[in-house]
Formats: C-alpha cells, sequence, structure tokens
C-alpha cells in the first residue's frame, strides 16, 4: 500500500542514513521501526513469567529478622 506520511527531517535523515547502513529500503528501515513498537505494545501488555531460583537450606540465620533491614545488613558486614 502506498500512503503519505509527514515525518520530520531530523528523523527521515536517521532514517535514510540507517537504510544506508545496512542497505535497505527507506521503506524497509520504517516498516521494520513499526512493527517493533508494536510489538513492544504487544508485548507490554502480557504478564511475563518470572522464575525465582531457590536453594535447599535451614532457613533464616538466627537473629535474622528479615522484616528489620538493619539486622540483615549486619549480618552481611560480619561475613
Amino acid at each position: 500500500m502506498r500512503t503519505t506520511v509527514t515525518i520530520p527531517d531530523d528523523l527521515v535523515r536517521q532514517a535514510k542514513r540507517a537504510a544506508a547502513e545496512r542497505s535497505f529500503a527507506l521503506s524497509e528501515v520504517i516498516q521494520e521501526a513499526l512493527q517493533k513498537v508494536f510489538l513492544r505494545q504487544r508485548t507490554a501488555g502480557e504478564k511475563q513469567r518470572t522464575r525465582f531460583t531457590t536453594f535447599r537450606g535451614r532457613g533464616v540465620l538466627p537473629g535474622i529478622d528479615l522484616d528489620n533491614y538493619a539486622t540483615v545488613l549486619d549480618a552481611m558486614e560480619e561475613r
């Protein structure tokens, strides 16, 4: 499809430079940029699953209160 859009001169210069560096047509650079923006918007709405690494152990060391950050810092400085 052919269409006309107004793009600021500095963006056109940057896009032309990127196209020349990659031996692409200007339209290919613009298409790629739009696809990346739309993909980012689509995936931003999706929840990313986070995986946490856990280790076996005996829990928190005696004297460390995880609700009190100062005790955690003190224990870290002792080691």
